[in-house]
């Protein structure tokens, strides 16, 4: 199997610690070159991360012979446009979450890689947790029964303040709106609806949401209510306002027994998997691995390319997030519960 050469978009954090880590961590990925507005900043992640080309323009980057496909960690508002170019390019894409912030740019995205015959995945990176697959295979098979009830929780935040602190200087986009899309909604919360989509194959049908932003645009605590169409009832909690929750969990409810991965929602790998039920009970322990999971997520995406198998999400598990999201954004504003079609 050939090296893939990937072109990172952006210099931040999350392609700093995740992202590029991961790709010079496979035998099977490179790092073909790197993108930033300040190309001085593009230089100093090149340097650290064993990367050939430098670029200050993303179109200049898509000109690279190099570069098979990209990974965009840019800003949620530019995802639909580069991914566009990028596909026009004959590039593959790999975005973060959220794939875009409205449906038609969700559409106008899997279009244009249907188009250009390139693959389009989503960074759901959660998918790739080695509970979250068990607890995936646990229901498919039937091993907890008719699954009536799921909960979800990634709650965080400082002692002390009720605002959550200023975001560094690389992360200040995540405080405005327009760029943005929401609050913790879509920094955690499309991660805990996807899960659950995963876990359950199954598609979320009604969406009830209380938000709270303390006055501001952005909401820093989100609650909701799904109902699947299965009949799964499902609640999830996120939120940056709250430092002494107990753990990021995972619970799936049906009526043969209980799986719950403990402290397993998060951008490591870690946790331990709790299955009680009439025919399995067993607790898995989990050590702590940074990258591991982006690991997958990038090996799982070149394989597809090359035609084994499929990516850990899809174009079309973004845009379901996307519909998800702007329903949810629907029931806060209007107080009902919003059917998503």
């Amino acid at each position: 199997m050939s090296s893939l050469g990937w072109g990172i978009v952006s210099t931040g954090r999350h392609a700093d610690q995740k992202i590029a880590p991961a790709i010079n961590a496979s035998p099977y990925n490179h790092i073909a070159a790197v993108v930033s507005r300040d190309i001085n900043r593009a230089k100093a992640f090149s340097a650290k991360h064993n990367i050939a080309a430098s670029y200050d323009s993303f179109e200049s980057m898509l000109l690279d012979d190099n570069v098979a496909a990209v990974y965009l960690t840019s800003p949620n508002h530019l995802h639909a446009d580069q991914t566009i170019k990028a596909a026009i390019a004959g590039k593959h894409v790999m975005c973060e979450k959220p794939m875009a912030l409205s449906v038609t740019d969700g559409e106008r995205m899997i279009e244009a890689c249907e188009n250009a015959n390139v693959y389009l995945s989503v960074g759901f990176h959660l998918r790739a947790h080695p509970a979250h697959q068990y607890l995936k295979t646990l229901v498919s098979d039937g091993a907890l029964g008719t699954i009536s009830l799921a909960q979800v929780s990634w709650v965080r935040g400082t002692r002390g303040q009720i605002i959550p602190p200023a975001r560094p200087e690389d992360q200040k986009w995540w405080e405005d709106l327009s760029m943005v899309g929401a609050g913790v909604t879509m920094a955690t919360g499309v991660h805990c609806v996807d899960l659950l989509r995963y876990i359950l194959s199954d598609e979320v049908y009604e969406i009830s949401a209380m938000l709270d932003g303390k006055g501001e645009s952005l909401e820093h605590i989100s609650t909701m209510l799904l109902r699947f169409t299965k009949g799964t009832i499902a609640s999830i909690i996120t939120s940056r306002r709250n430092p002494d929750w107990p753990s990021q969990d995972v619970s799936i409810y049906g009526s043969l027994g209980r799986g719950s991965a403990r402290d397993s929602v998060d951008t490591v790998l870690k946790g331990k998997l709790e299955v009680e039920s009439e025919s399995v009970n067993e607790i898995m322990d989990f050590g702590t691995d940074s990258i591991s999971m982006y690991l997958t997520q990038i090996e799982t995406f070149s394989k597809a390319i090359q035609g084994k198998g499929s990516p850990l999400a899809t174009g079309l598990d973004g845009l379901q997030l996307t519909k998800v999201v702007s329903a949810m954004i629907e029931s806060q504003r209007s107080g009902s519960r919003i059917k998503i079609t």
